[in-house]
């Protein structure tokens, strides 16, 4: 069996979905799978036109702390949010939406990029996932 990385995305703050992206684009980059689990605030980004819309999780500054950090991932050549997203698909990963936080939000299928959703499910897939797993984390 090989190795899996199961990761819950609680937290909609811009620089943690860039942080869940990055570390599970990395372990199928290591020849793992990968899986995401998305959930209240982080399944807010999963809506269309929403991916990259979160606040910054520390010193946002009225929004002049995103915009700072934006740029320098610009000047830094770090893919954007959107391409580490489709990446993680395209590369095998398991995109799970919570059904449960969808019914609580009032958010529907066609309010997300079902383009990429592998998944609308419980607590119940995430936690046979995770039983599997090598790394369990939650971002």
């Amino acid at each position: 069996m090989a190795e899996k990385a199961t990761i819950i995305v609680h937290s909609g703050d811009y620089d943690k979905v860039y942080s869940a992206l990055i570390v599970a684009n990395g372990a199928l980059a290591m020849g793992m799978e990968a899986s995401m689990f998305f959930t209240f605030w982080g399944l807010e980004r999963l809506k269309k036109g929403q991916l990259d819309k979160g606040p910054l999780s520390k010193m946002h500054m009225l929004g002049l702390g995103k915009w700072m950090v934006k740029r320098r991932m610009k000047k830094a050549n770090v893919a954007s949010l959107d391409r580490l997203l489709k990446d993680f698909v395209e590369l095998g990963g398991s995109l799970m939406a919570c059904d449960m936080t969808m019914d609580i939000m009032g958010i529907r299928k066609e309010d997300l990029r079902e383009d990429l959703v592998s998944d609308y499910c419980g607590v119940g897939s995430y936690i046979q996932e995770a039983r599997g797993s090598t790394i369990t984390l939650f971002i």
